[in-house]
């Protein structure tokens, strides 16, 4: 803990439960459905007209903490299949426009049903199902992004040999004119399917888009349990984009969101000469594993069991015990030496208030290593959402050396629908 008494900067919150907690009705009505009425996260691509009716399912059964995860899932998806079936039809009729809003909307219901994570048999099929639609959906758009599978060349120990991603190549690239490339990683439950929303903004910079889940969550070959296998896994990620001739390998950035943070900072570390700089947004890298903070924010700002999903994520099934017991030790930063190491150019944006990882642990990456970036968002909770998008595009323009306007980029981001 980086405040004075040793404590954590939220620590009187540490005690408190959230209202959305109480039940899937109060989740809907506090928190979800302003953020589904606005299409952001975690409603991207999302329409509150194919939610409420299943809302109201879900309502009228009293579902609440514990969740039943396949009674839950399969709430969405008659809605979810009412939606891929008519964007195959208009598909048929030649209709791309109209096909890629319905499959990306049918995405965003299976997206829901395996939220937080695919824990259970009807949640992994809801995975499934998204990735398939999502895909058909932003393969139709005016900049498509197609599904590429990167040979995980450096697996090791339990690895997966693929590394599944999405990845958008601006038709101007070539070998004489190459692009910059942004890797977004991706968070604890927003995937690639959803991620690709940023898609759009840096398609029309002209900036190609590679993104890739992070271990223990999507399709990530990483083995959760081994904190090494992101090395080998961004290690053969690199491998890739050295072989892609429209990719100006000199003004290569990543950015991280939320628990993508945490891996974020971790690459600044130990790939450094590959990336012109780094953004973690919402990170984490010590304190997140501090047993007394995992014990509170099931509670807290996240719309699920935040510490049961991390539990799941790294590897530990659903022995929270030894999870909150060992998880420090395995995946710190600090502990492992990955902070003291150089580092290529770091930024680290977070609200001051967030109640999933906490700023605690941006304060203790500024006082190891090399030197690094920061900016806090006053008075604000996870991610510091809008602000700091206004914060590290700015950053991003600049490094790159690209002409970009931050107003119109965002104006990419929320989703009405049209059809």
């Amino acid at each position: 803990m980086a405040a004075p008494g040793n404590k954590f900067f939220i620590q009187h919150r540490l005690g408190q439960s959230a209202p959305h907690h109480a039940s899937f009705e109060a989740l809907w009505e506090t928190k979800w459905k302003p953020l589904c009425e606005m299409g952001v996260y975690p409603f991207m691509f999302g329409a509150t007209k194919d939610f409420q009716p299943v809302v109201d399912s879900i309502v009228a059964k009293g579902l609440k903490e514990p969740y039943d995860w396949d009674e839950y899932a399969q709430c969405f998806f008659p809605k979810a299949e009412e939606l891929v079936s008519s964007a195959e039809a208009a598909e048929n009729e030649g209709d791309k426009e109209k096909a890629s809003e319905l499959y990306l909307r049918g995405s965003a219901l299976y997206r829901i049903a395996r939220f937080p994570a695919p824990r259970s048999e009807k949640q992994r099929y809801a995975w499934a199902k998204g990735k398939e639609a999502a895909t058909k959906g932003l393969g139709l758009q005016d900049y498509p992004m197609v599904e590429v599978a990167i040979p995980h060349k450096h697996a090791h120990n339990g690895d997966a040999p693929v590394l599944p991603a999405y990845f958008h190549l601006p038709r101007a690239a070539s070998e004489s004119r190459k692009a910059p490339l942004i890797i977004i990683f991706t968070g604890l439950d927003g995937y690639r399917t959803e991620l690709a929303v940023w898609k759009e903004g840096w398609a029309q910079l002209g900036v190609a888009v590679l993104i890739v889940e992070i271990p223990g969550t999507g399709d990530n070959p990483g083995n959760p349990s081994d904190p090494d296998s992101p090395d080998r896994v961004w290690t053969s990620m690199f491998d890739w984009i050295g072989e892609q001739a429209g990719i100006d390998q000199s003004r290569i950035v990543n950015w991280g969101f939320s628990t993508g943070g945490y891996y974020s900072i971790r690459i600044a570390h130990t790939h450094a000469d590959k990336l012109k700089g780094v953004v973690a947004l919402g990170g984490g890298c010590h304190h997140m594993f501090d047993p007394e903070w995992l014990d509170a924010v099931d509670l807290l700002e996240y719309p699920f069991d935040l510490a049961q999903t991390l539990c799941y994520k790294f590897g530990y099934g659903t022995d929270f015990d030894r999870f909150k017991k060992e998880a420090r030790e395995r995946f710190s930063l600090l502990d492992s030496g990955i902070l003291d190491k150089p580092c290529a150019r770091l930024l680290l944006v977070n609200g001051t208030d967030d109640e999933i990882f906490p700023i605690d642990d941006y304060y203790l990456c500024l006082q190891h290593g090399e030197p690094k970036e920061a900016r806090f968002v006053p008075g604000t909770k996870h991610m510091g959402e809008p602000t700091s998008f206004f914060i590290i595009l700015p950053w991003i323009f600049k490094l790159l050396e690209i002409e970009g306007d931050v107003r119109r980029f965002m104006s990419t981001i929320p989703f009405k629908p049209k059809y």
